[in-house]
């Protein structure tokens, strides 16, 4: 199970950290990604990482504000987001699962294992 926290209102401009935990098992070999669903919109890519090489990918949108890192200590998966618009605004999930090939790496349904969602909200 994924566990995803850290979500909350922030005004424009301002930053949140996003944490992806697992019980129970390691991000060993696993490549993790961010995803966000907005209010009637479909579910998108966000960022990812890749566990043992480090890898990371990002949507256009959030590239230079956003940054995904991994904590081999914790087992956790960061997102820091900065710079955060009113676009932002969705329910971010973490994902996880091994042997994503490149090419669908910002594919959802590449994934079968998903946290709950936590709630980012930035103000118009």
């Amino acid at each position: 199970q994924l566990q995803a926290s850290g979500g909350g209102s922030v005004q424009a401009g301002g930053s949140l950290r996003l944490s992806c935990s697992t019980s129970g098992r390691t991000f060993r070999f696993y490549t993790v990604g961010w995803f966000r669903q907005a209010p009637g919109q479909e579910r998108e890519f966000v960022a990812s990482i890749r566990w043992n090489s480090g890898h990371t990918s990002y949507e256009d949108s959030v590239k230079g504000r956003f940054t995904v890192s991994k904590d081999n200590a914790e087992n956790t998966v960061y997102l820091q987001m900065n710079s955060l618009k009113h676009e932002d605004t969705a329910v971010y999930y973490c994902a996880a699962d091994q042997g994503i090939i490149s090419s669908s790496i910002r594919n959802s349904r590449a994934y079968d294992y998903w946290g709950q969602g936590t709630l980012v909200t930035v103000p118009a």
